[in-house]
């Protein structure tokens, strides 16, 4: 009996068209890897989190941060990132002086990564992030905030923010803006624009809505936001 040549059997499954059958079974494969990812890094976050307050994570582009450090860079007080994903808005905040700079996420492998990226960075010892729901942490001795969240959360978010930053407080929404408040700067463009917002005066707990009325402020297109990816994380 001939042995098969195998630099002939090599070619012959190379020039070989995968059948329906074989194209399932990659396309299960893949499946299976990309659920696997997902419980292992981005599921433990979310577990004891509703449904409706929960954010996929997407970190932010490199635009992305510098449009946040233009509108927040050269004030004072403590900055704040909200779903701090990798770190990266936060390193980037104390890189440019503001400062302290502090991230809140709930999935622990995102905190670990982004202690990992401040370690190599050699700002272990001057930026913090937490392990915290962003959702129960006091933002009333916050001057800065930012936060990518999703369409779906931001009234939520507004009223959190409404309720507890203090006068003259600075926001920053990344991707999407704020639903009733007026924005005070725009930076970027499609997906890459963020809104600015200021907190009027009277402090912590002051009704403001009526300070802030619902906007005309740019938004982004109906093809932007269909197709813009959403994020509780930067």
């Amino acid at each position: 009996m001939e042995q098969d040549d195998p630099a002939e059997a090599l070619t012959e499954l190379r020039e070989r068209r995968l059948g329906a059958l074989e194209l399932l079974q990659a396309a299960a494969g893949s499946g299976l890897a990309a659920y696997a990812v997902w419980a292992l890094l981005l599921q433990p976050g979310f577990r004891r989190v509703p449904l409706r307050l929960q954010v996929p994570y997407v970190g932010a582009s490199a635009r992305q941060v510098e449009h946040v450090l233009s509108l927040l860079r050269g004030r004072p007080g403590k900055t704040v990132d909200l779903g701090s994903g990798d770190g990266r808005i936060v390193l980037a905040a104390h890189r440019c002086g503001l400062r302290p700079a502090v991230g809140y996420e709930l999935n622990p492998w995102l905190v670990a990564l982004a202690r990992l990226h401040a370690w190599r960075a050699g700002c272990a010892g001057s930026v913090c992030y937490h392990r915290k729901d962003l959702w129960k942490v006091s933002l009333r001795d916050c001057r800065n905030v930012s936060a990518f969240l999703a369409p779906s959360v931001l009234p939520l978010l507004e009223d959190k923010l409404r309720a507890e930053l203090p006068a003259g407080a600075r926001v920053v929404s990344g991707r999407f803006p704020l639903p009733t408040w007026q924005p005070v700067a725009v930076a970027g463009e499609g997906l890459d624009r963020v809104w600015a917002y200021d907190v009027p005066g009277g402090g912590a707990g002051e009704v403001v809505s009526s300070q802030i009325p619902v906007q005309d402020a740019p938004r982004p297109s109906s093809a932007s936001v269909l197709g813009a990816p959403v994020s509780q994380a930067s």
